[in-house]
């Protein structure tokens, strides 16, 4: 046996909970100690996108880092009856199980980090329960997203669902982020459930538009942190300065050399920007 085998101190669990009347199995993961920090994956993929944050020692010496699978993504179950319905993502749904996630766990003033969908919700969470969390860190993050694909063929009987998300989504990243990271990302792609992406997209489509609505962000109860990829076309970083001209009080930093995927295509390249604002959200909550 060559090399030298390891284990990572990170932790994976199940929860069965009920979100709105539904039952639904959860799966998340989970690694250090100190304040709650909720890891949102994007749409059609899962929480392995963060297990580069969830091993960082320097990130779990201050927070306990919780990255969960949405219903239907991942390693958690779709909810019973899913065969005979059509799955699309809904605003409430969307933030009910965010809410429920974290009631179900007991977590305390929460950080919540979300990238794309993940990053578009967490203003939601801001403008609804601006109280229930210690901040909220938006990854390409933007009030408002335009379709530029079409969905149709993300959930086709004679095209491979997985291969064709993969595809729609790899440009999206950086040509500088490592080619070992990026084919890992386009792997969760691939391995997507029938209909999740397109399902997901629905409420970028259909319910993503608060260019009306997030001016009422109130940074003084829930700081607001918006950090976008230079490389993204979907969530560009003049769709996230727009957003953020609209929040007082909201910071906004533009990633050099990251796309739309900043943790999992190029991890190191991430935590330059993600660290500075983990140690002031840290900072604040010890002041």
């Amino acid at each position: 046996m060559s090399g030298q085998a390891s284990i990572e101190n990170v932790v994976g669990r199940y929860l069965n909970t009920e979100i709105g009347g539904v039952h639904y199995r959860i799966y998340f993961e989970e690694a250090g100690q100190g304040t709650p920090l909720v890891c949102l994956h994007t749409a059609g993929s899962d929480a392995r996108q963060w297990r580069h944050i969830l091993a960082d020692e320097e990130v779990t010496a201050r927070f306990r880092v919780i990255a969960f699978d949405m219903p239907r993504h991942g390693k958690s179950n779709p909810p019973k009856g899913f065969e005979g319905e059509q799955y699309r993502l809904h605003r409430r749904d969307y933030i009910d199980t965010i809410v429920g996630f974290c009631d179900a766990l007991a977590l305390e003033k929460p950080v919540v980090m979300g990238c794309s969908i993940g990053g578009r919700i967490v203003l939601d969470l801001g403008l609804e329960h601006p109280d229930r969390f210690s901040a909220l860190v938006g990854v390409q993050c933007s009030d408002y997203h335009k379709p530029w694909y079409d969905s149709t063929w993300m959930h086709r009987p004679d095209v491979h669902g997985g291969e064709i998300c993969a595809a729609i989504v790899s440009g999206m990243m950086a040509p500088q982020s490592p080619v070992d990271t990026v084919q890992e990302t386009l792997w969760y792609y691939k391995q997507s459930g029938p209909g999740v992406f397109k399902g997901d997209l629905y409420f970028y489509g259909a319910e993503g538009d608060i260019r009306d609505e997030v001016s009422r962000f109130d940074t003084t109860r829930c700081p607001l942190y918006i950090l976008t990829g230079e490389y993204d076309y979907s969530c560009t970083p003049e769709n996230s300065e727009q957003t953020a001209s609209r929040i007082k009080g909201a910071k906004m930093t533009r990633m050099e050399e990251l796309g739309h995927f900043p943790m999992s295509e190029n991890p190191a390249q991430f935590r330059k920007y993600i660290l500075p604002v983990l140690s002031e959200i840290s900072g604040s909550q010890t002041a």
